[in-house]
């Protein structure tokens, strides 16, 4: 099989047919690993997809903080379904017949970029949401209004598309004499490793976007926080006190959860031994938020435990 892998890096220069070198689980794991990622993406579907639909046909749902939250969910619903399918079909597979074609590599390259750097970009207009309410309680309708929530949205996805189209750009200018990708899946890193050419740029622009996004991501959740915490501490009022804790608390689990994720797979990268360790943590990152993220915000939210009580109460009175 080692000898399957060396002849297609060393014989081939700009193939649009590339190897998955994907997980290698023993025999005996194979099965439990699949049904652990196949169920947790139907969870992921089946909740994201729940949560999306409830924002968007309920109208008491329409404000500022589902709207922001229905863009989470969006992202985690796209982010999975690119990346999980083809996992799971590859598992099944033998290793000489994990291939995929150089567009599909590229595509599913930048979906899952996209999934992170939205998924930061989202939680720090999350964070201004939730400062607003907070801080400037009385002036919170002024200031999200419909046309800055579209603005605010437009923002967050727009700057992840400029981000990763650059750094997907860089690679895509470079020749290929490689065809093994060396991940479960592709990624920017994982494509530009398939050339011979210098990729010292790549190498900068990949340290500078990701400084910028937890530098700015990291900024502002400490920033919002901090002063939501001040206004807090200088408050007497025990209701605001109170809806700061439950809606700042869920906020900042989420923010942790894939901060912590995101920030084990770049120092995995440091340490080649961890290959393995590093391809599995690759994955627990699409899956962990995306699992947990409807979780926590849907329990947190009484108007959706509010909306799923009526809905299940209507269907109880319908005639069998």
């Amino acid at each position: 099989m080692f000898c399957f892998f060396r002849l297609m890096e060393n014989y081939t220069y700009n193939s649009f047919s590339l190897q998955l070198e994907g997980l290698n689980v023993s025999k005996n794991s194979v099965h439990p690993v699949f049904l652990f990622i196949f169920f947790s993406y139907l969870f992921i579907i089946f909740a994201n997809v729940g949560i999306a639909v409830l924002v968007f046909i309920d109208k008491n749902l329409h404000q500022p903080m589902y709207l922001l939250f229905w863009n989470l969910s969006i992202n985690d619903i796209l982010g999975n379904s690119i990346m999980l399918p083809r996992l799971l079909i590859d598992m099944l597979r033998p290793p000489s017949e994990r291939l995929i074609s150089y567009y599909e590599c590229v595509v599913q390259a930048f979906t899952t970029h996209m999934f992170s750097t939205t998924a930061h970009t989202v939680l720090m207009i999350m964070a201004f949401d939730r400062y607003v309410a907070i801080c400037n309680p009385l002036r919170y309708a002024a200031i999200m209004t419909n046309k800055m929530l579209i603005k605010l949205t437009v923002s967050a996805w727009g700057v992840a598309f400029v981000l990763v189209g650059i750094l997907l750009g860089l690679t895509l200018r470079l020749n290929r004499c490689r065809t093994l990708i060396r991940s479960p899946y592709c990624d920017n890193a994982a494509l530009f490793k398939l050339s011979c050419e210098s990729v010292f740029i790549n190498n900068v622009y990949g340290l500078t976007f990701t400084v910028v996004l937890f530098t700015g991501s990291i900024g502002s959740i400490v920033l919002t926080y901090t002063k939501i915490t001040v206004i807090c501490l200088t408050s007497k009022n025990k209701s605001l006190n109170s809806k700061a804790l439950k809606t700042c608390s869920t906020h900042l689990v989420v923010y942790l959860i894939m901060l912590f994720s995101g920030m084990f797979i770049i120092i995995l990268h440091r340490f080649p031994e961890y290959t393995e360790s590093r391809k599995f943590v690759a994955i627990l990152y699409h899956i962990i938020p995306g699992s947990l993220n409807p979780m926590i915000y849907g329990m947190q939210c009484k108007e959706i435990w509010r909306f799923l009580s009526n809905f299940f109460e209507f269907k109880k009175v319908l005639p069998s």
